[in-house]
């Protein structure tokens, strides 16, 4: 499967933030990504950059314009990432 568009990472991001519990972001990357069957390989897939994973990188994105939208509160745990 190929890693998700950050707009397809939003409804399963909404329905991980509907437990009322805080999740950082890499715990959110850790479930979508699981939830998605991503491989091992596809999981470490790097940015041109270099400077993160794909599937991160999407995740975040989709966090940041719920965020703007409303729809996320920033947490304790954003810090942290």
């Amino acid at each position: 499967m190929a890693i998700p568009d950050y707009q397809t990472l939003m409804l399963p991001l909404l329905r991980l933030a509907g437990d009322q519990k805080e999740h950082k972001l890499s715990e959110a990357v850790e479930v979508l990504s699981d939830q998605f069957g991503l491989t091992e390989h596809e999981r470490q897939e790097m940015l041109p950059s270099g400077g993160e994973t794909t599937i991160h990188n999407r995740v975040g994105w989709a966090r940041t314009y719920m965020k703007k939208a409303g729809l996320l509160e920033p947490t304790r745990a954003d810090a942290s990432g």
